[in-house]
């Protein structure tokens, strides 16, 4: 509004705002899963309209965009819109100020898609640091990695396009059409990639723990046959005919057979666990206050900050509550080992946008390196000294009985474990 007498005196096309009012809501329809997060191409849009258009009208296509964006909930129409309006707001002034009566050169241009990219990455993470407590360079660390950057080069690269061919003219609309659908496909065949490498990762985690958990049943179940062939053959021994050394002999290999049977039973179960459904929901929340209220003394001792972010939507599921508690505490206690002393361990539930209700457990720690991340669920494999290996893939097996989903989504600036469960169907 402070900048109302330049617009009034730079007025713009009344065809190119609206074409580009309804492009930002084109956009904002498909979306792209990245490694932590969701982006939608209204940034392309966004940057045309800093370069083409004064500052009010530039910053009504960013109210545009944000109500679209935020469709679904009043708080989220709030946060898009104070973002983008914002961000486009202060990217147009700077464009404005460089603005002659043959436009803007290329350097005022890149100027603004700067300050715009900037912008937003500043304002979102000062709204994530609000929310969560944390710093903001902690959650620019920790939430935009290199594909945020690279999606942001690219919107910009996009953006520039359109502000070139978009000159009023009918092939200036055709062209910057043809901009805007190679975009989409450009970004559909991203997406399309990223899913399948998604899915053959999931693949062949699910092959690996399959093929591991086999090995241990036949294994297993070969070797209590013969420890109950030689309990057998000791229980007919008679101690009372045998002097005290060779008494003591067999009772002590009574002792250590009757002790192979045990753990050969457990590893029976760790292999496979059964699970035994709870007959009413389960809600995620109570199993994560559980899981952090016996995490919170080993927490203490090393000084890690606990925080827990629970959903304010349905979470409950079907599910053994044991067997998921189990889950709970394995994930928290490799997050506590992992975070360096005086760090942080974050737990929160919410919904995927299948529906599908989900608990992640992130740390501040060290990270898995990419070699090493397709071990993570296998038995025996572990990165810190002391540890059995087993925890992550007796969760793993537990999830995927549930028909559920434990995946690893960390980088090398924190771990990030996350379980997806079926929602509870009544």
């Amino acid at each position: 509004m402070l900048t109302y007498n330049y617009s009034q005196e730079h007025p713009d096309s009344v065809l190119v705002f609206i074409y580009l009012g309804a492009l930002s809501q084109l956009m904002t329809i498909p979306e792209v899963r990245l490694d932590r997060g969701t982006l939608t191409l209204g940034g392309v849009v966004a940057g045309a309209a800093v370069i083409l258009l004064n500052p009010l009208d530039a910053t009504l296509i960013g109210l545009i965009t944000g109500v679209w964006l935020g469709r679904g909930g009043r708080w989220r129409i709030a946060g898009n819109t104070s973002v983008l309006a914002t961000a486009n707001c202060l990217a147009s002034l700077v464009a404005a100020h460089f603005r002659t009566d043959d436009g803007l050169p290329l350097s005022a241009r890149l100027a603004g898609l700067l300050i715009l990219t900037a912008a937003n990455l500043g304002l979102i993470s000062t709204a994530i640091a609000i929310r969560t407590g944390e710093s903001v360079l902690g959650v620019l660390s920790q939430n935009f990695n290199g594909s945020f950057y690279l999606a942001f080069g690219y919107f910009s690269l996009a953006s520039l396009l359109i502000t070139y061919v978009l000159n009023g003219t009918l092939l200036g609309y055709l062209l910057a059409s043809i901009v805007c659908v190679l975009a989409l496909a450009l970004t559909d065949t991203i997406a399309g990639r990223r899913v399948r490498r998604v899915l053959e990762s999931e693949l062949s985690d699910a092959d690996r723990h399959l093929f591991h958990s086999r090995a241990v049943e036949g294994v297993v179940h070969n070797l209590r046959n013969h420890v109950a062939t030689a309990q057998a053959y000791l229980k007919e021994i008679d101690p009372r005919k045998l002097d005290d050394v060779d008494r003591e002999s067999l009772e002590t290999a009574t002792s250590a057979a009757d002790d192979a049977v045990t753990v050969l039973h457990s590893l029976a179960h760790g292999a496979t666990p059964r699970v035994s459904y709870a007959p009413n929901p389960v809600d995620l929340n109570e199993l994560v206050t559980r899981a952090v209220g016996m995490a919170r003394p080993r927490a203490r001792a090393k000084e890690v900050q606990l925080a827990v972010r629970e959903s304010a939507t349905d979470v409950k599921v079907r599910a053994d509550p044991l067997l998921m508690r189990e889950v709970m505490t394995n994930l928290l206690n490799n997050a506590i080992e992992a975070a360096p002393v005086g760090g942080r361990v974050e737990v929160s539930t919410g919904r995927r946008n299948n529906g599908w209700p989900y608990v992640s457990v992130g740390d501040n720690g060290p990270g898995v390196p990419d070699e090493r991340r397709h071990h993570l669920f296998e038995p025996h494999f572990t990165t810190k000294e002391g540890g059995t290996g087993l925890g992550l893939f007796m969760s793993y097996g537990i999830v995927r009985e549930h028909q559920g989903d434990l995946k690893y989504e960390g980088n090398r600036r924190g771990a990030l474990f996350t379980v997806t469960l079926p929602p509870y169907s009544g």
